[in-house]
């Protein structure tokens, strides 16, 4: 109980401090210039770095490679399989009984070392009314539930799926298998009086058979947009698993783990400035360590305009800064990064660059994809190393 309340009292109090150091910027105006000389247009208007490069005919994502170079990804219903480098893509049901089930475009997919295709989401057919109350900052009864489904061959057929909760799941973000065969993903879960978000996790020691959910982690907050939200997670070389989480604060947050994923432990803000939005974080073949996700402000500002506050959105003012996605790496699994670069903008009103997907198709070739956007882009990671 005296933890719990010690934990209270410092989320009120770092939130009444956000409160105070937003309320006293000017936000600057979100248009920002489009230098082409540094870069291009695509064909859908987004400006990308000049090592950047278009990929039009890449789906949403996520991706995964099979045997023989195919690729294989994931709609609303159904497996799409590559065989040309995603050229052009094959349909598979995934469900029996589309009437029953849906995937939400946030979902987390893997092929496990031997050979187990392995699919999280949350299930849009099963979603309730999200009933917001303005005057109890709540929303009772709301339901958006999480599963996972897996097929054993290369994504021909696919089990039952496994409802793993019912609760409100804002997102399924991330998903990795441990060194010792362990798979792990990210989810979230509602929690309420007040309503606010929380992330947990789900491991698995029988590829996917069976799933153990760890220690919720609930920071608190008061909003629908609130909480801590659409984590992202990688193993590091001393075994722990490291998770990084979205939060209104102007900074990711962090926490890791040491028995693959059941519990997690120092919690903790980073100095990754971050706006509102979910960031990837993934080991390459190198060895070397990628984030990929919006920072706080747009390159070159230290201001953005600010939203919520109220308590229905969230409990402070956060930046939802969309406009720009960046890139950095690290050596040494995170302790230092480099310097962060812009690889994509937005150039036209009402558009984002934000929920990436991430894949590295072949070693130093990395396909990033988004969520609630049509760019679609590759770039290599030896022009990003400084």
């Amino acid at each position: 109980m005296i933890h719990q309340m010690m934990t209270f009292v410092f989320i009120l109090c770092m939130s009444m401090f956000y409160s105070n150091l937003y309320s006293q910027v000017i936000p600057d105006s979100p248009k920002d210039t489009i230098n082409t000389k540094q870069g291009t247009i695509t064909s859908n208007g987004f400006w990308i770095h000049d090592k950047v490069k278009e990929i039009q005919t890449m789906r949403i994502g996520p991706f995964i490679e099979l045997s023989k170079g195919k690729i294989l990804t994931i709609d609303t219903f159904n497996a799409y399989i590559s065989s040309n480098g995603g050229k052009t893509w094959k349909a598979i049901p995934i469900f029996k009984d589309t009437s029953k089930f849906q995937i939400r475009p946030e979902r987390a997919l893997i092929r496990t070392k031997k050979g187990t295709l392995i699919l999280a989401f949350a299930n849009d057919k099963e979603r309730s009314k999200f009933n917001w109350s303005k005057e109890t900052h709540d929303a009772p009864g709301a339901e958006l539930p999480t599963y996972a489904v897996k097929s054993e061959d290369n994504g021909k057929t696919w089990s039952e799926p496994q409802k793993l909760h019912s609760e409100w799941t804002g997102a399924i973000r991330d998903i990795i298998e441990t060194k010792d065969g362990h798979i792990v993903f990210s989810s979230m879960m509602m929690i309420h009086n007040p309503g606010h978000h929380s992330v947990l996790t789900y491991t698995s020691a029988d590829e996917g058979k069976t799933w153990k959910s760890s220690n919720i982690i609930d920071l608190g907050g008061v909003g629908d947009h609130d909480g801590v939200t659409e984590s992202t997670l990688e193993q590091l070389r001393d075994g722990s698993l490291k998770m990084f989480m979205r939060t209104n604060w102007g900074f990711l947050w962090e926490t890791t783990s040491t028995d693959n994923g059941v519990t997690w432990n120092n919690i903790k803000s980073t100095t990754i400035d971050a706006s509102a939005s979910p960031a990837m974080f993934k080991r390459l073949k190198s060895g070397r360590l990628v984030m990929i996700w919006n920072r706080n402000y747009p390159q070159g500002k230290s201001s953005y305009p600010l939203r919520g506050g109220d308590s229905n959105f969230s409990s402070v003012l956060v930046s939802m800064q969309r406009e720009e996605m960046s890139i950095m790496f690290s050596d040494d699994d995170g302790k230092k990064w480099s310097q962060p670069v812009v690889i994509a903008k937005t150039t036209k009103p009402r558009t984002q660059v934000a929920y990436p997907y991430f894949f590295e198709k072949k070693p130093g070739e990395l396909w990033i994809s988004f969520a609630f956007s049509e760019l679609r882009i590759s770039l290599r990671e030896d022009d990003f190393i400084q």
